[in-house]
């Protein structure tokens, strides 16, 4: 029997050549990944998948603060989460998926755990970075920073339950404004 390498990538739309199907935001792009929060690794693995996709996707200008927001979410997770059915599995293993969605204009990330109880999301800044002067980190409040940055780093952040138990937490870039603003760093941003 004679073996070939076959000519298309595997999910490549047929008719569009493999290099430009996986360079091309018009055909969307998504990726998913599954981890258990007792591994030690947990929040490096989800990160690191999540830079990787987006260079991947030709769009890592996004990853330092897509990294970031994953690891403060899956963080949440880890410290946080506790399974709606925890009672009925005790010492199972808690799992967290992380969701990459990309369309031509967005960039949605969701972190989903099996906790259906709602996330703190802070209701904003109480005082202007500008009034606080040199002081501001000390206005942060003693929990929720960490949804705080994912606040300001992200265009939008919401949560939705989900139909078995359990949420998520979904952010979303706007792909434009963020090519516009790729030249700051995160820090910047933060700032405001």
């Amino acid at each position: 029997m004679d073996a070939r390498p076959s000519e298309a990538a595997a999910n490549t739309p047929v008719g569009v050549p493999s290099n430009d199907a996986a360079r091309d935001p018009s055909n969307g792009h998504f990726r998913a990944f599954t981890a258990f929060v007792e591994s030690p690794s947990t929040v490096r693995a989800t990160r690191d998948m999540v830079g990787s996709c987006l260079q991947d996707w030709g769009v890592g200008f996004m990853a330092d603060d897509a990294r970031l927001i994953v690891s403060e979410l899956v963080s949440n997770v880890v410290h946080h989460a506790v399974p709606d059915n925890c009672l009925s599995r005790p010492g199972g293993a808690r799992r967290v998926d992380v969701l990459v969605k990309m369309w031509p204009n967005w960039l949605f990330i969701g972190v989903a755990d099996e906790d259906s109880t709602p996330p703190d999301l802070p209701a904003g800044e109480f005082v202007s970075p500008e009034l606080a002067g040199g002081f501001a980190e000390s206005l942060l409040p003693d929990r929720g920073r960490g949804l705080l940055i994912v606040q300001r780093l992200a265009d939008a952040v919401w949560w939705s339950a989900d139909e078995s138990g359990g949420k998520t937490v979904w952010c979303r870039f706007e792909l434009d404004a963020q090519m516009l603003n790729s030249g700051l760093s995160s820090r910047d941003r933060l700032r405001g």
